[in-house]
């Protein structure tokens, strides 16, 4: 101590309290300070922080939020949701937050830390969370010197990489982001909230491929590329080209190029050592510590995070590092001075660019004995698998419908007993057995991982006098991270609350960027007159910010309800939408023309032959709907093969009204009871790509034995003796199985029309965005529905089929009206072609 006591400028220790310094202010950091607090720290330690960044703590999870905000915003504080320590915590906690102080050397000799600033600061603990950093890798053109990257060009890391990229994308076209990780993604949807066409460009055919396999790949890159991303997989960038001193656009290494006016950098991510280097402490990937995260040449020197290399492993998601942070608190504080970490088994549930993802241990079989339990329904963007070694879930990956996610957390960390039909661990049957929930989950179980909370945690809230969700979130930061897991939380709350627990406004929210139910958010926009997204963000949302998510929910709200006035953004709709065809897993498109009911004749077969072979179609499809599916078709050329089809579209690709499936009914069926062929041609030609807040299906069936399946779709008529209609609404038979409820029983082919127009009103009108009829049916309550709907208790039939004849009215086909591009680009290919798939020859 005599060398630090002679240093004027060096902080003498109080008489009680031993010095704590922490480097590092980031999300790790930060949560060892907080889990050391929580064990009496602060009456143990004087505690220092040092961060490079001038802020207080901020959830880095949150940063693609951020970037999707408003071009040109700066953070001017540090309060509001992306922090979870503002620097008003810091004071009242009675820490010393140096906030933009690098910590350049250690001295571990005399026990201080050398700052940026030339302050000297003494310790007699020292925790390192020095985090990580973005990987820049070698390419010409990447540096505009040996410090500054070329204008244009940005890493996404930070606050400050998000806040630069926000003041530069004003004016700007186009974004090349170079790697489809987790960060990729990410920041490739924020901009593309900025309007920028964006291209991603990932090394590998396999997006996220730290986290997915190649088939669960294939799934979140459909989804991604309904929503307009453009994927470039399987190609390497070695050049960003340059004019003027910023980005022209990038050339890959077969030599092609790309325009493009901004490049971010999400290449990879190097744990920050250089602090430890220089100080003669183990570094290899990371730095080494032991089992009590202490470095290992160095007992008052801890580490937590990213930068922490344990046992070879380093963990780059959050709920390693809460592990951490909590054994280090245990060890420094003296509270459990044995406790150690054993490495963590990962299990990761995220949110990439809107679409959740799940994923744990392995991601396929590995032995020849393993259990592999395999789902994929391409169309609804949904993958799911399990992997079972020896009667143990080893492995789970998620993609789409994340519902499952806890239940598999639970048996992946604590090798609990698994049923006997293994399907049972992605879908509930209906057996008496599956009526687990949120409820009979162990405390233990993990319900945030984005910031460590368990159900106990939550449920400890609510014994604490919480008496809402939102309390319970902002509380313990639950949902707060990447949000896959707010429905959990809700459940988990909801239950210890008994269901009696005041409701959450959020919860009924009918786009996450307007705060308003869709009834009042209807009034308003009626109110005020809004015909266009742009026009509601404006007037609406708080501070009157646009935000991506709601933009589509928003788009087919306003066509409901403006059939005239509507003000068309293109921006505002699904890749699918624009183009009025589905986009395919190559960038490809597939057509599907209308056949009402299923019924077609010999000209419209030789028509869609003859269109097949002028363009070579490379498959040509029976779907599920009984229509025929042209598969295959490059951007650029489908309003050519609309105007060789001449037939109207199907609606194959809409949150609308698809498709009535039939059955052959009275005309050729000796069982037949009802003319099913007729009365579902005539459904589908008076409602035809009518546009909801999802899709609908419907079906009719010419008896009860049911050939059309009408009794698990959106809408199902079912023919039954003495010349009656049987309606049955809210069945699904997709990844929910549910039989549909019985609506109505009517006698008359007319009275079916009408009742089934009224209640796809009611519907469209009522449910919430991307609510399928199987979850609203059960919401609203059957006998509400036959209330409204058949016996007109409310007094709004009248309004509702005059409303639904409005909508009929102004129908126009897409085909026939869309077949010059609406808008610059519409039609041009920009994504690059994967071989197409062939015609299968047996």
């Amino acid at each position: 101590m005599t060398q630090t006591a002679e240093r004027p400028d060096v902080e003498q220790p109080t008489a009680t309290k031993r010095r704590l310094v922490v480097v590092g202010n980031g999300m790790s950091g930060a949560r060892a300070i907080e889990e050391i607090l929580a064990r009496g720290g602060g009456d143990q330690f004087s505690i220092t922080v040092f961060g490079d960044e001038p802020y207080g703590n901020y959830n880095r999870i949150l940063l693609s939020e951020v970037l999707a905000g408003p071009a040109g915003e700066t953070v001017d504080d540090d309060e509001g949701e992306l922090f979870l320590n503002p620097r008003g915590w810091y004071d009242e906690n009675g820490i010393d937050l140096h906030a933009g102080v690098r910590i350049v050397r250690i001295d571990r000799h005399a026990k201080v830390v050398l700052g940026d600033d030339g302050s000297v600061t003494p310790y007699d603990v020292l925790v390192l969370a020095t985090g990580s950093r973005s990987f820049f890798p070698p390419m010409e053109g990447m540096w505009r010197s040996d410090t500054e990257l070329t204008a244009g060009v940005f890493g996404f890391r930070s606050l400050g990489d998000a806040q630069g990229m926000l003041r530069h994308v004003r004016g700007k076209a186009s974004a090349v982001v170079i790697g489809g990780g987790l960060l990729g993604l990410e920041a490739a949807a924020g901009l593309q909230a900025h309007g920028l066409a964006v291209h991603v460009v990932h090394p590998t055919e396999v997006l996220m491929n730290q986290q997915l396999e190649a088939e669960a790949s294939k799934v979140l890159r459909s989804k991604l590329e309904d929503l307009g991303l453009h994927m470039h997989l399987g190609v390497k960038t070695s050049e960003i080209l340059t004019s003027d001193g910023s980005v022209s656009g990038v050339r890959f290494t077969d030599g092609s190029t790309l325009d493009c006016d901004t490049v971010v950098v999400t290449a990879g991510i190097r744990p920050n050592i250089g602090l430890a280097m220089v100080s003669g402490l183990e570094t290899q990937r990371a730095i080494v510590v032991d089992d009590r995260m202490r470095s290992v040449d160095d007992d008052s020197i801890f580490v937590v995070g990213e930068c922490a290399q344990h046992r070879g492993e380093v963990y780059g998601v959050v709920g390693p590092l809460w592990e951490q942070a909590g054994v280090l608190a245990d060890v420094v504080t003296g509270a459990n001075p044995d406790a150690e970490y054993h490495g963590s088994r990962l299990a990761t549930k995220l949110k990439v660019a809107g679409v959740d993802v799940a994923q744990m241990g392995v991601k396929t079989p590995e032995r020849s004995s393993d259990e592999f339990v395999q789902f994929s329904e391409t169309g609804r963007g949904v993958y799911q698998t399990v992997v079972i070694r020896d009667g143990t879930l080893i492995g789970a990956t998620l993609v789409g419908d994340i519902t499952k996610a806890a239940a598999l957390t639970q048996a992946f960390d604590s090798r609990s007993a698994l049923p006997e039909e293994r399907v049972k661990l992605l879908f509930d049957l209906g057996s008496a057995g599956d009526d687990a929930s949120a409820a009979d989950l162990p405390d233990d179980t993990q319900i945030c991982h984005c910031n460590g909370v368990s159900k106990g945690d939550l449920v400890a809230c609510v014994h604490d006098g919480a008496e809402t969700v939102s309390a319970c979130t902002a509380a313990t930061r639950a949902g707060k991270g990447c949000g896959s897991c707010k429905g959990l939380v809700k459940e988990v709350v909801e239950a210890a609350l008994g269901g009696a627990g005041a409701e959450d406004p959020a919860d009924s929210y009918y786009v996450p960027g307007i705060p308003l139910d869709k009834p009042t958010l209807m009034a308003e926009i009626r109110a005020r007159g809004l015909t266009s997204v742009s026009s509601v963000f404006a007037a609406l949302a708080p501070g009157g910010a646009e935000h991506v998510g709601s933009k589509m929910g928003l788009t087919a709200l306003l066509r409901m309800m403006w059939p005239d006035e509507f003000v068309d953004e293109r921006d505002g709709r699904f890749i699918n939408d624009r183009v009025h065809a589905n986009i395919q897993r190559d960038g490809t498109f597939s057509v599907v023309p209308r056949m009402s009911g299923g019924v077609t004749s010999p000209e419209q077969l030789r028509r869609i032959a003859d269109v097949a072979e002028k363009h070579d179609i490379p498959m040509v499809k029976l779907t599920g709907g009984q229509r025929i599916d042209l598969l295959g078709v490059p951007k650029e050329k489908l309003p050519e093969v609309w105007a060789d089809l001449d037939m109207p579209s199907g609606w194959a690709y809409g949150k609308s009204f698809r498709t009535v499936k039939t059955c052959v009914g009275t005309d050729f069926c000796r069982f037949g009871l009802g003319d099913s062929t007729r009365l579902g041609i005539d459904i589908e030609e008076r409602y035809k790509g009518i546009e909801g807040p999802a899709k609908m299906k419907l079906a009719v069936s010419g008896c009860p034995r049911n050939c059309a399946e009408s009794m698990v779709k959106d809408v199902g008529l079912v023919a039954i003796e003495g010349a009656r209609w049987q309606i049955y609404v809210g069945g699904a038979a997709g990844a929910t199985i549910r039989k549909g409820d019985v609506l109505a029983t009517v006698d008359s082919h007319e009275e079916a029309m009408t009742i089934t127009g009224r209640f796809l009103q009611y519907y469209r009108e009522n449910a919430n965005w991307l609510e399928r009829t199987y979850d609203f049916v059960p919401r609203m309550g059957l006998d509400h529905l036959i209330g409204v709907i058949v016996d007109d208790t409310e007094g709004i039939a009248a309004e509702l089929d005059a409303r639904m004849q409005e909508a009929v009215d102004r129908y126009v086909d897409p085909w026939a009206a869309d077949q010059t591009e609406s808008t610059p680009g519409q039609f041009h290919d920009a994504l690059p072609l994967v071989p197409l798939p062939q015609v299968p020859v047996r």
